[in-house]
C-alpha cells in the first residue's frame, strides 16, 4: 500500500513538474522573435571592432547589457555610451533620494553601471528628462555626429525611431538624432580618406507578442511601429540582475511597471533583439 501511494505520488509532482515546464516554455514564446537569427554576439557576428551606444536615460541600458558586457568579454570591442537624460523626472522605487537630486543619483547610477558592464568611455547629458524635444533634434544630432568622429565606431546601437522600444518619446527622438548622426557623418566622411563612419546601426526591438499581449495600447503601438528583429543574442541576466541593483532608485522598477518580479521576466525573456543595418549594403 505504501510503495503504491509513492508511486502515486512520484507520478503527481512528475506530471505538476512537467505543467510548469510547459507552462515556462509557452511563456517564454511571447518574449521570442521568430526572425531573428541566433547568434553568440551581434557585435562578433558582423565583426564591429568599436562600438557607440546612444540612449535616453539611465537604466536604458538595462535593454542592452547582453550586447554591451559581451562586445567587450567576448569580442574585445571598444565600447561608448551616451545617455541623452540625467532621469531626474523619474519615479522612484524605491525611494532611495529627495526628488531634486534624483538627477545626480540616477547619472552616478548610469556611470557605474556603464563601468560594471566594462564600457570604456561613457558620457550622461543634460538634456530634460521627458523634454527631449523635436526642437532640440539638431543640436543633438550635432552633438553625436561629433562623438561619432571622435570615437569611430563600426557600429551604432540605439532606438527605433518610430517605437523607441517602449513607446518613450525621448527613446524615439534620441534613436531619430542618432541615426541622423550616422547618416550626416557618413556623407561628409565619404569624400575624406581613412575613417568613412559607422558602417552598421543596431537597433533594439522589443518582443512583438508580447508586447501586444501585456503591453496595452502602448505596447501595440511598438510592436506596431517597429521592423521584424534580424539577430538574437543571449542577454546576460546575471548582469541585468547585477544592473537593477546598481540602479538603486529604480529597482523594483520591473515588479511596479509589470506586475511580477525580474527573476520572472528574465526567466522568459532572456534573449535581446535587434535590427542590424549594414549600411554598406545595396
Amino acid at each position: 500500500m505504501m510503495k503504491r501511494i509513492a508511486v502515486i505520488a512520484g507520478v503527481v509532482v512528475a506530471l505538476i513538474a512537467i505543467a510548469m515546464v510547459a507552462g515556462v516554455l509557452y511563456m517564454r514564446s511571447y518574449f521570442s522573435a521568430p526572425s531573428a537569427a541566433s547568434v553568440a554576439s551581434v557585435v562578433g557576428d558582423v565583426g564591429a571592432r568599436r562600438v557607440l551606444g546612444v540612449f535616453a536615460h539611465p537604466d536604458d541600458e538595462q535593454l542592452v547589457t547582453g550586447f554591451f558586457s559581451l562586445a567587450k568579454e567576448k569580442d574585445q570591442a571598444f565600447t561608448a555610451l551616451i545617455t541623452g537624460t540625467k532621469g531626474e523626472a523619474g519615479h522612484q522605487v524605491p525611494t532611495v533620494a529627495r526628488q531634486q537630486d534624483l538627477g545626480i543619483v540616477r547619472k552616478a547610477e548610469a556611470l557605474k553601471n556603464g563601468f560594471a558592464l566594462g564600457i570604456d568611455d561613457q558620457e550622461v547629458w543634460d538634456y530634460p528628462d521627458g523634454g527631449v524635444s523635436s526642437e532640440s533634434i539638431d543640436e543633438i544630432t550635432a552633438r553625436i555626429e561629433a562623438k561619432i568622429e571622435a570615437v569611430q565606431p563600426d557600429l551604432v546601437v540605439t532606438f527605433w525611431p518610430a517605437s523607441g522600444a517602449t513607446g518613450h518619446k525621448d527613446h524615439m527622438r534620441m534613436g531619430l538624432a542618432a541615426e541622423s548622426a550616422v547618416m550626416q557623418a557618413r556623407t561628409r566622411l565619404a569624400g575624406v580618406g581613412g575613417y568613412k563612419g559607422p558602417r552598421w546601426i543596431a537597433y533594439v526591438i522589443t518582443p512583438p507578442n508580447g508586447l501586444r499581449t501585456f503591453g496595452g495600447e502602448t505596447g501595440k503601438f511598438v510592436a506596431d511601429n517597429q521592423p521584424d528583429a534580424t539577430h538574437a543574442m543571449p542577454g546576460n541576466i546575471p548582469a541585468k540582475m547585477r544592473g537593477w541593483k546598481i540602479h538603486a532608485s529604480q529597482e523594483h522598477y520591473v515588479q511596479a511597471a509589470y506586475g511580477f518580479p525580474d527573476w520572472l521576466l528574465y526567466l522568459l525573456w532572456d534573449q535581446e533583439y535587434y535590427r542590424v543595418v549594414d549600411l554598406n549594403a545595396p
